[in-house]
C-alpha cells in the first residue's frame, strides 16, 4: 500500500484505526492497543456510514451523541475523530497520554473536540448514554411537530465485558428498556478478554438473553471483522421498533497482531517494538508510524458529509422557526445552556416571604418549595428520586411527568444518567437519595465534577437524626467526602431561606455541580437582617452578631445552626459573646476575598467551636489547634431521631461546654 493509491477498502480504513492506536500507544509506552484494534472494523462502518455528525461543529445540536464506554480504549476514539477531520492533530496522537494533551489517556469531555462525555470508569458511558437518548426523547417529545423533526438523532455507545460485569450497566440498561428507548443504540464489543485473560472463568453470562429480558432488541453474533455484517446489523439497528437495540459483534482484541492477538497481552500495554513491525508486515501496512496514506485520509474525511447533513437540518429548523418561532426560540434557548430572564425572581421572592414570615419545617420540604418556585421559571427543569420521592420531597406540587421521573432504587444508574442527560443538553438537571446513599452514586458524582458539568444532586437525611432506621441509614463521614471532592459545592443550608439560596445558586451555576443537603427533622427559622440575608450567597455570614471582638465564634451547618444559636444564648447569661456564623456552603465561603473571609471569622479570635453532626476532622482547618469540633465520629444508633442526636451528643449542654473550654 502506497499514497499514490487512489482508492481505499474497507479494511485498509480500519487497519488505519490500527496502526494509529499501536503507533500512539507505543510512543506513550502505556495505554490499551487490544480494544481499538479490535473494534476498528466496527468503527470504519459506524463512524463513516451511520453516524449523523460534523466534524466542522462538533456541537451541532442534532448530532448523533457517540459515547465509549470502554475509555481504556481511547485511541480508538481520537483514531476517529482524526481521521474523519475534528480538531485532532497528528500532533495530539503522538502527545498521546502527555501532560496538557487533548488525548488523555481516557477520554475527558472539554479537553477534546468530540468527546461528549468523560469515561474510563467501566459502565458509566453506558448510562450517560442512556441519560442522552432520554433527552433526546424528551425534547422530541415537546419540540417535534408532525410536519418537522428538529430532534432527531441516535445515541451510539460501545461497552465491553469490564462495562457490563460493573453493577451500573444492570441499573441503567434495565431502565433504558422500561423507558423504550428507541434511538438507543449499544454495541457490545464481545472479544472475551480483560485484564485477568479470559473471562470465561469469571463472566459466563448470556448477554443477549439478559438485555432481551430488560426489553431490548437484541442482533445477536455479528461477526464484528466483517464488513457486510456489521453494516447490515447497524442499518437494523437504527430502523427503531421502539425499544433500544444491542448488537452484539464477536472481535479480537488486538486483532492484527501476530503474537498478541486475542490474548491480555494486547490489553492494557504497548505491544512493543518488534511486535508493531510485525503487525505492519501482517497488516500490509507499510507506512511510516503516524503516516496515512492519502487516498485513506481523503475517504475518511467526513466535513463535506457532516456540513451536508446539518445544512440539510439547518433548512429544516429555518422553516420550523417561521412556523413556531416561540418554540424555536426557546429550543436554541435551552440547548445553548442559558436561563430565561427574570428566573431566580419567584426563588428571591420566596426566600424573602421566609424570611419575614418563618415557619419552622424540615429542610427537605423547604427544598420541595424551593423546587416549586424555581420551576415556574426554568421549563426545562427535570429531576427525580431514587424511589425515594415521598421521603426526599424531590416532586414539588405542579410537575408533571414531563419534569419529573422515579428513577426505582437505582442511585448509581440515576446520577451517571443525569449526567448524561445534562451532557445532551435541553435540561436543568437534578436526583434525589438520602445522603448516605451517595455513597452508592459516589463515582457519578466525582465524574460530574471531573467534567465541571453543573448537575445537582439532592440528598436528605443528612444526619444520624434520622432516627429509628438505625447506623445503616445515618450518614457520618459522606459530608466529608463530598467536601473533599475537588469542584464540588456542597450546601447544608439552615432553614427555608437558606435552602432557597442553595437552589438558586445551584440552579444558576455553570462550571461546577451542587450537593444540596437537607434534614429530615424540623429546624428552626432563623431572625436575619438585611445584610445577613445578602450574604447567605457568599457561602457563610454572621448570623448573630456579638461586635466587633467576640469571645468565641460558633460555626455551625444545617439543623445544627440552631444548637449554635441555642448555645450563643446561654453564654451571653453567662456575659460571654459569642457570635454565630452559619457556614451553608464551605467552597464557596472560601472564594470569597480575604477581607470578607476575615469580616466573618477574624483570626485574632482563635476561640473557635464547629458544630456539625458529622465527622469533625473537616473543620480542624476553621477552628484551629486552639478551638473544638463538636461533631460525630463513629456510627449511629437505633433510636428516635431526638434521642439520636443527644445519645450522639449534638446537644446545647455540649456546645457550651465546648465553648467555655477553648476560651480558658
Amino acid at each position: 500500500m502506497t499514497s499514490q493509491d487512489t482508492t481505499s477498502s474497507c479494511t485498509e480504513r480500519a487497519n488505519a484505526i490500527r496502526v494509529l492506536s499501536m503507533d500512539a500507544v507505543q510512543a506513550a509506552t502505556s495505554g490499551h492497543p487490544g480494544a481499538p484494534m479490535g473494534m476498528a472494523d466496527i468503527g470504519e462502518v459506524l463512524w463513516r456510514e451511520c453516524l449523523k455528525h460534523n466534524p466542522a461543529d462538533p456541537g451541532w445540536v442534532d448530532r448523533d451523541r457517540f459515547v465509549l464506554s470502554n475509555g481504556h480504549g481511547s485511541m480508538f476514539l481520537y483514531s476517529l475523530l482524526h481521521l474523519t477531520g475534528y480538531d485532532v492533530t497528528t500532533d495530539d496522537l503522538k502527545n498521546f497520554r502527555q501532560l496538557h494533551a487533548k488525548t488523555a489517556g481516557h477520554p475527558e469531555f472539554g479537553e477534546c473536540p468530540g468527546v461528549e462525555t468523560t469515561t474510563g470508569p467501566l459502565g458509566q458511558g453506558l448510562a450517560n448514554a442512556v441519560g442522552m437518548a432520554l433527552a433526546e426523547q424528551k425534547l422530541a417529545a415537546e419540540f417535534n411537530r408532525p410536519e418537522a423533526s428538529i430532534v432527531d438523532h441516535h445515541t451510539w455507545v460501545i461497552v465491553g465485558d469490564g462495562c457490563l460485569m460493573e453493577g451500573i450497566s444492570h441499573e441503567a440498561a434495565s431502565l433504558a428498556g422500561t423507558l423504550g428507548l428507541g434511538k438507543l443504540i449499544c454495541i457490545y464489543d464481545d472479544n472475551g478478554i480483560s485484564i485477568d485473560g479470559e473471562v470465561g472463568s469469571w463472566f459466563t453470562e448470556d448477554i443477549g438473553a439478559r438485555f432481551e429480558a430488560y426489553g431490548w432488541r437484541v442482533i445477536k453474533n455479528v461477526d464484528g471483522h466483517d464488513n457486510a455484517e456489521i453494516t447490515t446489523a447497524l442499518n437494523v439497528a437504527r430502523n427503531s421498533d421502539g425499544r433500544p437495540t444491542l448488537v452484539c459483534c464477536r472481535t479480537t482484541i488486538g486483532f492484527g497482531s501476530p503474537n498478541k492477538a486475542g490474548t491480555a497481552g494486547a490489553h492494557g500495554a504497548a505491544l512493543g517494538e518488534d511486535e508493531v513491525a510485525l503487525t505492519r508486515k501482517n497488516l500490509n501496512w507499510g507506512n511510516d508510524p503516524f503516516v496515512i496514506p492519502d487516498n485513506i485520509r481523503a475517504d475518511w474525511d467526513m466535513r463535506a458529509r457532516g456540513n451536508t447533513l446539518q445544512a440539510a437540518w439547518q433548512e429544516e429548523f429555518a422553516r420550523y422557526q417561521q412556523s413556531h418561532p416561540q418554540a424555536a426560540a426557546e429550543f436554541l434557548r435551552r440547548m445553548a445552556g442559558d436561563l430565561p430572564d427574570n428566573w431566580q425572581a419567584p426563588v428571591t421572592a420566596l426566600a424573602r416571604h421566609e424570611q419575614d414570615n418563618p415557619t419552622p419545617v424540615a429542610t427537605r420540604k423547604s427544598s420541595q418549595i424551593a423546587l416549586g418556585a424555581i420551576a415556574q421559571g426554568v421549563p426545562e427543569l427535570f429531576g427525580g428520586s431514587a424511589d425515594l420521592t415521598g421521603s426526599n420531597l424531590t416532586r414539588w406540587a405542579d410537575a408533571g411527568e414531563s419534569q419529573h421521573m422515579s428513577y426505582g432504587v437505582r442511585e448509581f444508574g440515576m446520577t451517571a444518567l443525569s449526567n448524561g442527560m445534562w451532557l445532551h443538553g435541553g435540561y436543568r438537571v437534578f436526583t434525589g437519595t438520602f445522603l448516605v446513599f451517595m455513597e452508592y452514586a459516589r463515582n457519578a458524582v466525582r465524574l460530574a465534577a471531573l467534567m465541571r458539568i453543573p448537575n445537582i444532586f439532592v440528598y436528605t437525611h443528612d444526619s444520624v437524626a434520622v432516627g429509628e432506621d438505625g447506623p445503616t441509614h445515618q450518614p457520618v463521614e459522606q459530608l466529608t467526602n463530598l467536601r473533599s471532592t475537588p469542584n464540588l459545592a456542597t450546601w447544608r443550608p439552615c432553614d427555608t431561606v437558606e435552602s432557597a439560596v442553595a437552589w438558586e445558586l445551584a440552579i444558576s451555576s455553570r462550571e461546577r455541580p451542587s450537593a444540596l443537603i437537607f434534614s429530615r427533622q424540623g429546624t428552626a427559622p432563623q431572625p436575619r437582617g438585611d445584610q445577613a440575608f445578602a450574604d447567605i450567597r457568599r457561602g457563610g455570614y454572621v448570623l448573630v452578631d456579638a461586635g466587633a471582638q467576640p469571645d468565641v465564634i460558633l460555626i455551625a451547618t444545617g439543623s445544627e445552626v440552631g444548637l449554635a444559636v441555642d448555645a450563643a444564648q446561654q453564654l451571653a447569661q453567662q456575659d460571654k459573646k459569642a457570635r454565630v456564623v452559619s457556614m451553608p456552603c464551605v467552597e464557596v465561603f472560601l472564594q470569597q476575598d480575604g477581607a470578607y473571609q476575615e469580616s466573618v471569622l477574624p483570626a485574632a479570635v482563635r476561640a473557635r467551636v464547629a458544630v456539625e453532626a458529622g465527622h469533625p476532622d473537616y473543620w480542624r482547618r476553621f477552628v484551629g489547634l486552639d478551638g473544638a469540633v463538636v461533631g460525630i465520629d463513629q456510627f449511629g444508633v437505633s433510636a428516635p431521631g431526638g434521642v439520636a442526636m443527644a445519645n450522639m451528643g449534638m446537644t446545647v449542654e455540649r456546645v457550651v461546654q465546648a465553648a467555655q473550654r477553648v476560651m480558658s
